[in-house]
């Protein structure tokens, strides 16, 4: 009987294992943002504060348990389906119509930060003494998970991939809302009165309202990834955000109600974009100064490709210089667009501007590879020659 029993016992440790893990890392999420918070950091606090969490705990769970534990995919891409909701509601009322006469720029700001990580890359390959693709895939600016597996899938050095998007994504989280400037009030009183005032409101239409919600959004979500749409975490719960309140009206048997998310659903959804990048620093928790130097060249390269598209929508554009910096980052999508929403700044152009933009580069990247790959063989036969 004992021995029947202990297997059933292990296998339901190990199933929840990640979960538990999952759990512990947004605690120390949520405690960190919060800290960071009252420090006054402001736009990137929650964010951070994954980052912070995600790396103590997975650093810990890789040291204690399972050394060959990875990043968890999942939590990043339930982030992005929180965040997503969270955009979707905040400019669906805005008029997205007028956006569109922006496509032209848009997508010379894409393509020029695409150009100019292509010219990056061949820089790094030289002075890393690494392949054009492997060097191509660190520095144009991307999802870490979708370049690092793109490595693994041709041959290619992942950590390398990994560790040069990893401290580009991560130092321009740290630095732009330091650039822009973002700051917010220390006291962390309004945050707690918030989350409790979000809490108590939850009565039985509002709950069957967030989990109508959240079976949609899953719904959209799934036929997106069937219908291959590129970030469909995020792209198909931004859609569902705007929609959903309109959606509202036709369900005669509810009262009219507009809907918004809870503050402690933003914050997790914030804090699980950090948790991933958190468990990659985990991984790597110690640099050579060899490497950290020679990262640090196609980072701060990409970073000034971003300052010039900036610069470049200013003058090409009515913005004001911090919505050029949101628009032009080469950061996370998600990250850019809630700064913005942090700040209540230009949002609707914020997100408009990353939407095609990762809609660009996704649908870039595989001909790219398919270009460098043509060229790496060439150059390879006239060696062989």
């Amino acid at each position: 009987m004992v021995e029947t029993v202990l297997p059933e016992f292990k296998f339901g440790v190990k199933l929840a294992t990640p979960y538990l893990l999952t759990a512990a890392e947004l605690i120390l999420a949520l405690l960190s943002g919060l800290g960071l918070t009252a420090l006054g950091v402001g736009g990137g606090a929650w964010i951070l504060g994954g980052i912070i969490g995600g790396a103590i705990a997975f650093y810990l769970y890789r040291s204690l348990l399972s050394s060959q534990a990875q990043p968890n995919r999942n939590s990043r891409r339930l982030g992005q389906i929180l965040v997503g909701l969270a955009i979707g509601f905040s400019i669906q009322h805005s008029n997205l119509f007028a956006l569109s006469l922006q496509l032209p720029i848009f997508l010379l700001m894409t393509l020029f930060l695409v150009f100019s990580g292509g010219i990056i890359g061949y820089f790094y390959s030289r002075i890393e003494k690494t392949d054009l693709l492997t060097a191509l895939l660190a520095t144009v600016p991307g999802n870490i998970g979708v370049m690092a597996s793109l490595a693994a899938d041709y041959g290619r050095n992942t950590s390398l991939v990994s560790l040069v998007q990893l401290i580009r994504f991560t130092a321009i989280i740290l630095f732009v809302p330091i650039i822009a400037n973002v700051s917010n009030s220390r006291d962390i009183t309004p945050i707690f009165s918030s989350v409790t005032r979000d809490l108590l409101k939850f009565d039985l239409t509002y709950l069957f309202l967030l989990i109508l919600l959240l079976i949609i959004t899953a719904s959209a979500v799934h036929l997106g990834r069937k219908l291959k749409f590129p970030v469909a975490a995020f792209f198909c719960s931004i859609l569902v955000g705007l929609l959903f309140n309109s959606l509202l009206a036709f369900l005669t048997f509810i009262p009219h109600v507009d809907f918004s998310l809870p503050l402690l659903v933003k914050l997790v959804g914030q804090a699980l974009l950090g948790i991933t990048i958190g468990e990659y620093w985990a991984i790597n928790p110690r640099l050579e100064k060899r490497t950290v130097a020679y990262t640090a060249i196609p980072v701060t390269l990409t970073f000034l490709a971003g300052f010039l598209s900036a610069g470049i929508a200013k003058l090409l554009t009515p913005w004001d210089w911090l919505t050029c910096l949101l628009v032009a980052s080469p950061g996370g999508s998600p990250e850019m667009i809630l700064i913005a929403l942090t700040l209540h700044h230009n949002v609707e152009v914020v997100a408009a501007s990353h939407l095609v933009r990762l809609t660009t580069i996704n649908l870039a990247i595989p001909a790219l590879i398919s270009l460098v790959c043509h060229l790496e063989n060439r150059a390879n036969k006239l060696i062989s020659s």
